[in-house]
């Protein structure tokens, strides 16, 4: 059997789905890997690097002829499809709530498709979440970029001129990157505390060392997969005066909360941003689903009175090096689910793991995130 890797071609992503670690690991079960050429440059994996694990380069579209399995990081561009054979397997990060046309086309080859970010949050799925592992990075990445934009140091010193307060910051949501983004600027020595609305986060934000934020007697918002579910009316209020009255005296404020299917939910109006200091930032980490702040722009760093509103798209992009050999150990796992030790197709539609993620089978779409979209 054939993984073609093409190269990605969505604006500033520098990832890659493959490693040369993932290609040797393919290669030993049997399998053919083509990469297409220069698809690891931006994550400084070159095509030598891939040859030398066992792949074989392609140029252009030539890479997805005859392909049994296609890795990408983002859905495959338009013109790309029609390369698709049918009956083919498509594993990548394939927005399932955004463009319907492009997934529609894709169902028209007759191929199997999976989307990455919906792997089921079980046990057994942990190695193959794409989400935690990107997430994790952008985390990091979040409190590094706002960081070097802060015009004041993060730890306390004391000096014989007197003493730097350490930054003040605050963490709204407290899942993979928020957590990462918690550690991250608390290693840096700031004071740190968090928000969420899922009760239950509470003792993991103060095992990083950080105050947890939480309106007491407000109902948890957490639904069984462990995402965040969207507020009543009267919660909504009362967390968003909480919000109101923590936010006035932080130096710097991440937010990271993303509701699946729907947009960025507001956790920063432009008062609570009128009501911060001077010099002040926000990372606005769901700047590309709409943003948690009104004020902030994707690709933009933006002046409010003195605030500045940060809206870096694909934070785990930025990282690119570490964030592809995580995602491509996270396919190889996928891809270990499928095909057996001796390179043979295994793919059980009767798996939790495939149900959960999959898309669409020999070309009819199947996953109720698609089947009930189109019917409203």
């Amino acid at each position: 059997m054939k993984i073609a890797v093409p190269s990605e071609t969505a604006a500033g992503e520098s990832r890659v789905a493959v490693s040369p670690d993932a290609v040797k690991a393919y290669v030993k079960k049997g399998l053919t890997v083509c990469v297409e050429q220069g698809a690891g440059a931006g994550s400084f994996m070159s095509d030598d690097a891939f040859k030398a694990a066992g792949a074989k380069i392609a140029k252009g579209a030539a890479v997805l002829k005859d392909a049994d399995i296609v890795l990408a990081v983002r859905r495959l561009p338009d013109a790309s499809l029609k390369s698709l054979k049918k009956g083919a397997i498509v594993a990548a990060q394939l927005d399932p709530y955004g463009d319907r046309k492009n997934l529609d086309a894709m169902a028209k080859q007759g191929v199997s498709a999976f989307s990455m970010e919906l792997v089921p949050r079980i046990t057994r799925a942990q190695s193959m979440d794409v989400l935690s592992s990107q997430a994790n990075l952008a985390g990091y990445k979040a409190v590094i970029d706002a960081a070097e934009h802060f015009s004041r140091a993060f730890p306390m010193m004391m000096t014989a001129a007197g003493t730097v307060p350490a930054a003040r910051v605050f963490v709204m949501g407290a899942g993979v990157a928020g957590l990462q983004a918690i550690a991250t600027a608390r290693r840096l020595g700031a004071v740190v505390s968090a928000t969420d609305v899922r009760a239950a986060a509470g003792e993991q934000v103060a095992s990083l060392g950080a105050k947890f934020v939480f309106v007491e007697g407000m109902a948890d918002a957490a639904t069984e997969g462990g995402y965040a579910k969207e507020l009543s009316a009267e919660d909504k209020k009362k967390q968003a005066e909480l919000v109101a009255d923590h936010i006035k005296g932080q130096d710097i404020v991440i937010t990271t909360a993303l509701i699946p299917g729907r947009p960025a939910p507001v956790l920063v109006t432009k008062q609570m941003v009128e009501s911060m200091k001077a010099g002040s930032i926000i990372v606005d980490m769901a700047v590309e689903r709409g943003g948690n702040c009104p004020l902030s722009k994707p690709g933009q760093i933006v002046d409010h009175k003195g605030v500045a509103i940060m809206g870096h798209e694909n934070l785990p992009g930025k990282l690119a090096g570490n964030a592809s050999t995580l995602y491509a150990k996270n396919l190889q796992n996928f891809v270990d689910l499928m095909v057996s030790p001796e390179g043979e197709m295994k793919l059980d539609w009767e798996d939790e793991i495939i149900t959960g993620c999959g898309l669409m089978r020999d070309g009819e779409i199947v996953h109720a995130v698609l089947t009930e979209k189109k019917g409203n």
